[in-house]
């Protein structure tokens, strides 16, 4: 098997090129490099520059480098500029993905890991969100990845090719300091952010119903997601997983705003109290996976803490910006 990584260069497709080569999986990446560190990649992976919007592109990537699956991560993924930009995202995230799967069709290829997300689910008033939990997306990007995967399935079941669509919680940490996220989207580097800038972290909205007044959310330690798709990679190709499926994937633990500052404030040194602001619009109280079918599914669970989580981002944090 040789595996295209589309948007590998990125910080999650980095981690999922680094997990696939250790087990000794052949990786070919893709990045239109917009939000790319190519030195994140292993040495031993080729990176070719390059959109899913390109069909002719891919056409050639497949045939240069004999690429018989694919895990499709590319995509443009911050909510608010997704509000602000609704066009763009459908271009880029449907668009692409449709381009993919059309070149994935012409080359025969019968072998796709989806990257999605829980923003599928929208604000769903349940205590564990299960795969059966009805999806109603509350922005533009949730809107993108849940089109992404009826497109999916539905080129699956026209073309023959067994899908795997892996639906993301909140992703955070690093397997080494230089493979760590470099935004400032996410609520850690958030964090980090502030208090490099001698600030305090911000709380939006305290009075949500949980035990502190604060949303719950579920974190996933992003070497963990990594080794959760190298898991469904290696049951496709060996053909354990046929047809369609999806699966959430989390810790199935509810984390609290205020719990994740306190253990940031631990690791940092830095214990500042936290200022509390109004809420912000689309904020559901809680959002924790049961993430039993990927277990049952994958032979994979998450294994690592959200202190493991916290200390290894702040170690690329300190890498990446000098504190």
């Amino acid at each position: 098997m040789t595996w295209l990584i589309t948007g590998g260069a990125g910080y999650i497709g980095a981690h999922v090129a680094r997990a696939m080569t250790g087990a000794g999986e052949k990786v070919v990446a893709l990045d239109d490099l917009s939000a790319a560190v190519p030195a994140r990649l292993p040495s031993d992976v080729r990176l070719v520059e390059g959109s899913t919007l390109d069909g002719d592109r891919l056409q050639r990537v497949f045939q240069v480098y004999g690429v018989t699956g694919v895990v499709h991560l590319a995509a443009r993924k911050q909510v608010a500029e997704s509000v602000a930009q609704p066009t763009r995202y459908y271009r880029e995230n449907v668009g692409g993905l449709a381009t993919l799967l059309d070149a994935i069709a012409g080359a025969g290829i019968r072998r796709l890991v989806f990257s999605s997300s829980a923003a599928v689910y929208g604000n769903p008033d349940v205590d564990l969100i299960t795969e059966d939990t009805p999806c109603a997306p509350v922005n533009p990007y949730g809107e993108t990845k849940l089109a992404g995967e009826w497109l999916v399935r539905a080129a699956g079941k026209a073309h023959g090719i067994s899908t795997v669509c892996l639906r993301y919680f909140n992703v955070a940490g690093a397997a080494a300091p230089e493979l760590a996220d470099t935004g400032v989207f996410n609520i850690v580097p958030m964090v980090f952010d502030r208090l490099t800038r001698d600030e305090a972290p911000r709380i939006f909205g305290d009075d949500y119903p949980t035990p502190d007044g604060t949303c719950i959310r579920d974190y996933i330690h992003v070497s963990d997601l990594a080794e959760a798709h190298l898991a469904a990679a290696r049951r496709l190709a060996d053909g354990s997983l046929s047809g369609d499926l999806t699966l959430n994937i989390g810790r199935g633990e509810g984390v609290s705003v205020r719990e994740l500052i306190t253990v940031i404030g631990e690791v940092t040194g830095d214990r500042r109290e936290p200022l509390v602001e109004a809420r912000r619009p689309g904020d559901a109280p809680r959002a924790v996976a049961s993430a039993e079918r990927a277990a049952e599914q994958l032979g994979w669970r998450a294994g690592r803490g959200v202190r493991e989580m916290v200390e290894s981002a702040w170690r690329g944090w300190q890498l990446h910006h000098g504190r």
